[in-house]
């Protein structure tokens, strides 16, 4: 009985939450065969390459360091500062001495 109770639950949460739908494709027979085999070869299944195919080029791509740092607003410095000189008056008044 509780085995039974188990089951159902694991079953309730598992397809209620992921709903899946039919796809049907064309592809060349020799492909096929090599896509079975390849699956084979991981412990997976078509439908799951597929699936995970689609999950990766559908989610939005993460920036590059290089790319969050490119849309950062420009922090407009003059020519004329002396920025170790105020970095050094900043640390003087600050800190005394």
């Amino acid at each position: 009985m509780r085995i039974n109770l188990i089951n159902t639950y694991l079953y309730k949460v598992l397809n209620t939450d992921t709903m899946k739908a039919r796809l049907n494709i064309t592809i060349e027979a020799s492909l096929l065969q090599e896509v079975k085999k390849f699956a084979a070869k991981r412990n997976t299944s078509v439908s799951e390459m597929v699936e995970n195919y689609f999950k990766n080029i559908t989610k939005p791509k993460k920036k590059t360091l290089t790319e969050f740092l490119a849309a950062l607003p420009r922090v407009e410095i003059s020519e004329d500062r002396d920025l170790i000189k105020e970095y050094y008056e900043a640390k003087m008044k600050k800190y005394g001495n």
